[in-house]
C-alpha cells in the first residue's frame, strides 16, 4: 500500500522558514517523480514543486521560484521541500504527491498526473 505522510507544517510569521518532509512508503523510491501541491481556501489546487527521483532534476512553480527548494533522500524514502521567505500568500495545505512509471515529467499545472496523495499539512504564514 502506497502511503505519503507529510509533516513539519505549522503556523509561522512573513519572512521566515519552514520546511516540510514527506516519508513515502509502499513503492520503490528509485525512479518516480515527488511533488508537492497546495490548495488555499477558495481556489484550486496548484502545483508547486517536483523533483525526480533518478536525476535530481527539479520543477518550480514561478509563484515559488528561488524561494523554496525540493530534495529527496532515496535511501530514507523521504521528500523535502525547504521554503523560505514566507508570504501570507503561501498560507494553503500543501499535499506530497508522487507519479508513479511515467516516462517523464508530469506537469505542474495538471494534478491528475500523479497517482497517489498525502493527506495534507497546513501552512499558515501570517502578515
Amino acid at each position: 500500500e502506497v502511503q505519503l505522510v507529510e509533516s513539519g507544517g505549522g503556523l509561522v510569521q512573513a519572512g521566515v522558514s519552514l520546511r516540510l518532509s514527506c516519508a513515502a512508503s509502499g513503492f520503490t523510491f528509485d525512479d518516480v517523480f515527488i511533488g508537492w501541491f497546495r490548495q488555499a481556501p477558495g481556489k484550486v489546487r496548484d502545483g508547486v514543486s517536483s523533483i525526480s527521483s533518478r536525476d535530481g532534476s527539479t520543477d518550480y512553480a514561478d509563484s515559488v521560484k528561488g524561494r523554496f527548494t525540493i530534495s529527496a533522500d532515496n535511501a530514507k524514502n523521504t521528500a523535502y521541500l525547504q521554503m523560505n521567505s514566507l508570504k501570507p500568500e503561501d498560507t494553503a495545505v500543501y499535499y506530497c504527491v508522487v507519479a508513479l512509471g511515467v516516462a517523464g515529467r508530469p506537469p505542474l499545472t495538471s494534478a491528475g498526473w500523479y497517482d497517489y496523495w498525502g493527506q495534507g499539512i497546513q501552512v499558515t504564514v501570517s502578515s
